[in-house]
């Protein structure tokens, strides 16, 4: 019996040791969750602030790269070197407009140019789906907003070396001069002329999805009395910042 009795505090004290150890192993882990805790949140609120940081460069480039190009959008390949050659000032005014039909609004962010205080044409910005992501774009119109001055690919991410020729001048230059009151159709294998625009060879998708978005933007501004002035959009809210060049 007494042998037996003396086993007993030594099972007790292997079952503590068990225990306390347990206990350890269970602080540890939870110790370990809350640490892995704080560095996801630390790592989320980085990339989020890098995010944001990143966005506003991005906008920033693009804008420039937008005032960049307004100027041949609107005179011309040509013209817009002499232009900047001869250090002529032109002023690029930045708004929006609204236009309402079928019920519905949509706002456009748009330029306002003008040189010697003459009005010289708009610059529209637009966008729409692609072949592979969405594409955005900037329009040239000309002052009585009868017709196309230029065409210019902001943003797209079309297959490589097929969907993003869009891109490409001489492709572009297929959109000016057409006229804002008929619709653009994509046509294949076939020299452009009146309202068609040529497809890409392999990339006819990309082709209509930049003439829809053309198209669209041409059914919106071109209205009717009530919707333009002989001096332009009707409707035209000029933004605080002003751009002159």
């Amino acid at each position: 019996m007494e042998g037996l009795k003396g086993k007993y505090p030594m099972k007790h004290t292997l079952q503590n040791s068990i225990l306390k150890r347990e206990n350890r192993f269970q602080k540890s882990n939870l110790a370990q969750a809350w640490l892995v805790l704080l560095l996801a949140a630390i790592f989320g609120t980085t990339l989020a602030a890098v995010q944001v940081n990143l966005s506003k460069i991005i906008a920033a480039n693009k804008l420039n790269e937008t005032l960049e190009k307004i100027p041949e959008l609107v005179w011309g390949e040509a013209t817009a070197r002499e232009l900047a050659a001869g250090n002529q000032a032109i002023r690029i005014i930045p708004g929006t407009v609204d236009v309402i039909r079928d019920n519905k609004t949509t706002t456009y962010s748009l330029f306002q140019v003008k040189r010697k205080e003459s009005l010289a044409g708009w610059v529209i910005k637009a966008g729409g789906q692609g072949y592979a992501d969405k594409i955005e774009l900037l329009m040239g119109v000309d002052p009585e907003v009868k017709a196309l001055t230029g065409l210019f690919i902001l943003e797209q991410k079309e297959t490589p070396g097929l969907g993003n020729k869009i891109a490409d001048p001489k492709w572009r230059r297929q959109f000016i001069d057409k006229r804002i009151d008929q619709p653009l159709v994509v046509v294949k294998a076939s020299r452009p002329t009146g309202n068609t625009i040529d497809a890409i060879t392999g990339a006819t998708i990309s082709s209509r999805s930049v003439t829809a978005i053309v198209n669209r933007v041409m059914a919106d501004i071109k209205g009717g009395s009530s919707q333009k002035e002989s001096t332009g959009l009707k409707g035209f809210r000029e933004s605080r910042a002003r751009g002159a060049r």
